[in-house]
Parts: structure tokens; C-alpha cells; sequence
């Protein structure tokens, strides 16, 4: 029969819709997954999503067709055979020994490219030699890609879920991040989780249902399909593979649910994930609404004191004496403001940042601009909106940037960037070098400097005592320095040395993590206190970014609540700050304090001025948001506006100050002075990139 042909198609993609349907199984019931479900989502999430399913394997089965296509035995008959290996061996030979063109793309291409014709001529040089096996060969090899097959879709089944345990998310821009830097990401997995029996089960449950599924599908070896019977199964492949590619994108139209939840159970993870690499860098004015340029520049112009109607330029000058202090910006890890006693954290995980807190300038209401370290990084440093797609940090145009560094640089300060890890990650080490910082990062360490480091890089206490002994050089030069240390020990594994809390360092908790992070800091405090440059010195400390960014809405605005405060207790005196600000503002408040008169072109202002009107601004990759009068404006691509009203949920035993959750309900009528506010400063940050306008003086 014909359709046994087909065999291999049905049973492989059955199991892939089997696999799907269990893992959305799992993370519906998933602790992460903060939603309630009505009948109608629940059968769009398994009806609509299992449809997406096959027609994202249609597409994935192409490899699998070509492997089938080329099966036949007329191929090695006489002369044939010995034509097309004798071709094969000879282009090997050439590649291997001569300059092609595909040395000139340099990379592994050429290494990739010999490595499969290597295994090609091999195998057909098996098949062609030994007739009396060839029947035995074909069998094992055939076994073998379905094996394969098989283990892609579990291993895919098992990535799936964990990065639903890390993000409460199907594949995003974070899973394209994570396949450039595989490093980080293997070393990751393996402190992170018990890897050898994970693959060892593997193993195992691939060889069984191969076993299964070779066993209903080896009709196609014994009755290989004739000519004719190939023309008619690639027509029909190309025909299913063409109706796929309108069908994929159809069905992803139909995540429209205001469930957030429902739209990322019901998507396709591979089919996402395709998406994020597709739309590294998004352009504004092709997929966000807009409003004319000039207008743009009216509506900032009563946000932003002093703004010019010809761009962003503007002089900020004080009222005071300029006082240069030395500076030490500490970006914390994955630091949510819940995990601080002020938030009503009763679980003591921050007791060294809670006690400075209260000698400190506390920033009360402050919202991380992202859910990535880059997006932090980008804040303080370039102090703009995240504009739509990958962080400046990460693009290519990311050097010679209006920064804080240039500010810094123009003062005469020293400058630099501290991480215990390898500065390539992220692409920091191309992005800081670029924009007026030197680097101290893992490899600037001496073995006997390392005591702990897992894959992130040393732990903070090593990073700490690296930090003194930088500052105390700067010191010596009577020059200011200005310092940015990013830390790494609260992120997964969240292994740390033994002995430090009273959480062991092998248990791989959050709750150790950060525990461990403040306990470093208190190291680098007591360190500090005791050097010549400690009370001439300011400390900005603020997190990166929430511990997760999962919630039942598009932009939960918990998950972007950070900490905030600038320490100085001889020269910034304790008060808590308690309007609605932005990560991009943290800086420019901190020029204020040291009364600098500078040239700005930065989007973040100084919050302590009279002028200031507070607002926040928080976004993903793709939807770009503004919180100001209890409303988020979001913008998403498609042209798409969304507004909800913020109704605090009120916990009675915190201070309204110290409110994190807030309900979300989506608003019918629109604000609009607020959309076109959230247009503009979007629309105007991203064109201002584009056009290199943001470029240091």
C-alpha cells in the first residue's frame, strides 16, 4: 500500500504531538503558571496548539524526507555506484586539500562540510562494497535517524520545560541568547540539575520508542518506493510543507487571548523560538504606532526639562558647586524588591542591604526597564528607553555612545567596568570597551585570587576583594574613579561558598543566592570602610532585573519592582524617595547630588528635581511599556495599544510605599495623551539609535 510509505511521516509526528501535549500538561499544572482556565482556553491551548504542532513538524520532517528520498539500490549498480563514490571521494580530496570557496567564509563551515561528506563517502562506500550487508546497514542506519528524531523531540520536550521553570514562557529571545553562548548555558545546566541521570533516562526512553516506532516503520525498507512512488511523496511533501508555512502563522494569529498564559500553552515552542531569532532588532516605524516626528518631539518636550526642538541635546546645570566624589555603581543579580523586608520579605534574606537601606537615599518605587541583565546594563549606562528587539549592548552599533561613562570622562574620573565572569558573555566586553570603560573581569584574576567560581565566573566575595584592591590603585593616582561592578553569584546554579550563610552552598536554592549576594556585600562594605577613599566615595547600588519575569499578564508589574538606593552617609543624607521612577533615572539623580554641569542627551532624569513628572517605562523584547498616573500604556508590534487601569493590592502590612501588586484591568476607553506620551519616547528612542544620534559629544 502506498500509505505505508508514509509510515515514518505519521508515527514520528504523532510522537511529537503526544510530547507536546504532555508538556503542556506539566506546566499548566506548573506552580509558575499563576492562572485559572475557562473551557474554552483550555481547548484552544490543546485543540489549536496540537495542530500547530504538526504543521511545525511538516517542516521539520523536510530533513527526514531528503534521508528517504535517496534510499534506493539502483544507485550502486554498475557503473553507477562507482561513478558517485569515486565523485564523492574526489570532492572530499578537494575540499579537504584545496582553497574552496567555503574556506573564504572561514569559521567551522568547511569543517562541517567535510565532516558530513566524510560520512557520506563512508557509508556509501559500505553500502556499495558489501551488497550481502547492505540490506543490515540500511536497516541500522535508518534506526539511527529516527533515533535521532526521537531524541531531538524529547530533549526539545525536556529544554521546553525547564526554561517554562526559569521564565514561565515558551522559547523567547533569552533561548537565542542561550544558543549563541553555549558555554555558559551547558556549564549552567550542569551545576544547575542532575545532567547524567537526566541523559541517561534519555537514552534509554529514545532507544525504546525508536524501537517502537522502527519496528511499525520498516515496511519502507523492505518495499522501498519506486521512482514514480518518490515523485508522488515529494509532491505531496512540498504541498503539506507550502500549506504549513500559511498555516503556522495563521494559527499564531489565534494566540489572541488576554490570558497570557493561554497564548504561550497554546504556541509552539519551535515555531517561537524561530520567531525570537527572526526578530533580533525590530524597526519601530515599521511594527509600532506612531505619531509625526515633530509632534514626538512636542509631547517630550513638556516631559523632559530643557528640551530643544532639534533633538535631545540640553545643558543641565546646577544651582551648586560641583562636589566629585568617587563613585561605585553595584548592579545586583536578579535582585526583586520582595526579597527585602521593606516589601514585607519576613525571611531575613537581605539583612545587610535592609540595614543600609535605612541609612541611605531609598528609592521606593523604582522599576527595572527589563527582565535581561543587558536591558539593566543599558539603563545605567545609556539612561534610554529599551527600544523594541535586542539591547544596545548586544547590537552591533553599540560603541561611542552618550553614556555615563562619557560624563564620568569628561570629568577626569577613571573608569571602569568590574564582573567576576568572562566579559564576552552578553557581549559586554564589546559594548563596555566600546563606550569609554576598561574591563576587569574573571581573566584579570590570579589562580591564588579565585577561592570559589562556578560557571558564571568567581564568587562576589573574590569579586570583592578584586573591587578594593582596583579602587585602592585608582586612589593612588589622585584622580576620581568611577566603577560599575555587575555581580553573578545570585543566578543559577546559586552555588557559592560553604560556610558564609546558613544555607549550604551545594543547595542550589534562590533563597541562597541572594542571601550569599548580600552577605559579599556586607565583605565588600567592611573592606571598604577601612580604606582612604571610603568617605569620598558614593555607592549606587540597584539589581539588574526581578528573579523572574513569569506573570498572568503581558508586563507584570511586580516582576519589574527592584531596589534602589545611593549610599553615602557623609554626603547623602538618609530619606526615602517615594515617586514612581525608572531604572534610566538612577544615574541622572546621582549627577544632581554631585551638582554636575553637563551636556545631556539622556531620556533618564534627575528625580529630586522640582520639574520632574514621575512615570516608568518596562518592556520585553517586543512590548514596550509605560506606567504613569495608575496606567500601563503598552505599545506591541502590528500597530497594536493596549491600556489597563493599576488597582493596588493592598497588603495591610506594609506601608503604601512599599506596595508591590498591583491588578491589572484592561481599560475600554483610552487614555490617549498617555499612548501618545508612550509613543513618543518609544518612537523617539529608537529613532534617535537608528539614526546615530546618540552618540557621544
Amino acid at each position: 500500500m502506498f500509505l505505508k510509505k508514509f509510515y515514518p511521516y505519521f508515527y514520528l509526528s504523532l510522537f511529537y504531538i503526544l510530547a507536546n501535549v504532555l508538556l503542556r500538561l506539566i506546566v499548566l499544572f506548573h506552580p509558575i503558571t499563576q492562572a485559572h482556565f475557562t473551557f474554552s482556553e483550555i481547548s484552544k491551548i490543546f485543540i489549536l496548539g496540537s495542530f500547530s504542532d504538526f504543521f511545525v513538524f511538516i517542516l521539520a520532517s523536510s530533513f527526514l524526507w531528503l534521508y528517504l528520498l535517496f534510499i534506493s539500490n539502483s544507485k550502486y549498480q554498475k557503473p553507477y555506484g562507482y561513478i558517485v563514490f569515486s565523485l564523492l571521494s574526489g570532492l572530499l580530496i578537494y575540499l579537504k586539500f584545496a582553497n574552496t570557496i567555503l574556506n573564504e567564509y572561514g569559521g567551522s563551515l568547511p569543517e562541517i562540510v567535510i565532516y558530513f561528506l566524510s560520512i557520506k563517502t563512508f557509508f556509501f562506500g559500505l553500502l556499495l562494497f558489501l551488497p550481502k550487508y547492505r540490506k543490515t546497514i540500511r536497516f541500522w542506519l535508518f534506526s539511527f535517524v529516527i533515533f535521532l528524531y526521537v531524541l531531538l523531540i524529547i530533549q526539545n520536550t525536556i529544554s521546553e520545560f525547564f526554561f517554562w521553570n526559569e521564565f514561565g514562557v515558551r522559547y523567547n529571545f533569552i533561548a537565542v541568547d542561550y544558543l549563541i553562548y553555549t558555554n555558559e548555558v551547558i556549564g549552567n545546566i550542569m551545576e544547575s540539575y542532575p545532567v547524567i541521570p537526566i541523559f541517561i533516562g534519555l537514552f534509554f526512553i529514545s532507544g525504546f520508542i525508536t524501537y517502537l516506532i522502527v519496528k511499525k516503520t520498516k515496511v519502507y525498507l523492505d518495499e522501498i518506493p519506486t521512482f514514480k512512488e518518490k515523485i508522488r511523496i515529494a509532491v505531496l511533501v512540498i504541498a503539506c510543507s507550502g500549506l504549513s508555512l500559511l498555516a503556522i502563522p495563521f494559527l499564531a494569529g489565534k494566540e489572541n487571548s488576554s490570558n497570557v498564559f493561554t497564548n504561550e500553552l497554546q504556541a509552539n515552542g519551535i515555531h517561537k523560538f524561530y520567531l525570537a531569532f527572526m526578530n533580533s532588532e525590530l524597526d519601530y516605524l515599521k511594527f509600532y504606532k506612531t505619531v509625526p516626528e515633530n509632534e514626538a518631539m512636542a509631547t517630550l518636550k513638556m516631559q523632559i526639562p530643557n528640551l530643544k526642538n532639534d533633538g535631545l541635546l540640553r545643558k543641565i546645570i546646577s544651582d551648586s558647586a560641583e562636589t566629585p566624589k568617587n563613585v561605585v555603581l553595584i548592579t545586583i543579580e536578579s535582585y526583586s524588591a520582595e526579597f527585602f523586608k521593606h516589601y514585607g520579605n519576613e525571611s531575613k534574606l537581605t539583612p545587610f542591604l535592609d540595614s543600609i537601606a535605612d541609612q541611605s537615599l531609598l528609592f521606593t518605587n523604582l522599576y527595572a526597564v527589563g527582565n535581561r541583565t543587558v536591558r539593566g546594563l543599558e539603563a545605567v549606562t545609556l539612561c534610554l528607553p529599551p527600544t523594541a528587539g535586542e539591547s544596545v549592548v548586544k547590537r552591533k552599533d553599540n560603541k561611542n555612545k552618550f553614556s555615563t561613562a562619557s560624563i564620568f570622562k569628561k570629568k577626569g574620573y577613571q573608569v571602569k567596568y568590574l564582573y567576576g565572569g568572562d566579559a564576552y558573555f552578553d557581549n559586554m566586553q564589546d559594548f563596555f570597551s566600546g563606550n569609554d570603560y576598561e574591563i576587569v573581569d574573571k581573566k584579570s584574576f590570579q589562580p591564588n585570587e579565585i577561592t570559589f567560581s562556578n560557571v558564571w565566573g568567581v564568587c562576589d566575595e573574590d569579586m570583592a576583594k578584586k573591587a578594593i584592591q582596583v579602587m585602592n590603585a585608582e586612589a593612588k593616582t589622585g584622580k576620581p574613579f568611577f566603577n560599575h561592578w555587575m555581580t553573578v553569584s545570585n543566578h543559577r546554579p546559586f552555588t557559592y561558598p560553604d560556610g558564609r550563610i546558613d544555607i549550604p552552598g551545594n543547595a542550589k536554592s534562590r533563597e541562597g543566592g541572594v542571601k550569599y549576594t548580600d552577605f559579599a556585600l556586607k565583605q565588600f562594605f567592611n573592606m571598604a570602610k577601612k580604606q582612604s577613599w571610603y568617605n569620598n566615595t558614593v555607592f549606587v547600588i540597584i539589581a539588574d532585573h526581578c528573579a523572574s519575569s513569569a506573570g498572568k499578564t503581558e508586563l507584570p508589574l511586580d516582576k519589574y519592582r527592584i531596589p534602589a538606593m545611593i549610599f553615602s552617609p557623609n554626603h547623602v543624607a538618609p530619606r526615602q524617595y517615594n515617586n514612581l521612577m525608572s531604572q534610566i533615572d538612577v544615574m541622572p539623580t546621582l549627577f544632581g547630588l554631585l551638582h554636575f554641569n553637563y551636556d545631556s542627551k539622556f531620556f533618564g532624569q534627575d528625580v529630586l528635581s522640582p520639574d520632574y513628572k514621575p512615570r516608568a517605562f518596562i518592556a520585553t523584547y517586543q512590548n514596550l511599556g509605560l506606567i504613569k498616573d495608575n496606567v500601563l500604556t503598552i505599545l506591541s508590534p502590528k500597530q497594536d495599544v493596549k491600556q489597563y487601569d493599576l488597582k493596588v493590592i493592598n497588603n495591610p502590612k506594609l506601608k503604601p510605599e512599599f506596595q508591590i501588586f498591583y491588578d491589572e484591568n484592561k481599560m475600554s476607553t483610552a487614555r490617549q495623551d498617555l499612548v501618545k506620551e508612550t509613543i513618543s519616547y518609544y518612537q523617539t528612542a529608537s529613532e534617535t539609535l537608528k539614526k546615530k544620534a546618540y552618540q557621544k559629544q
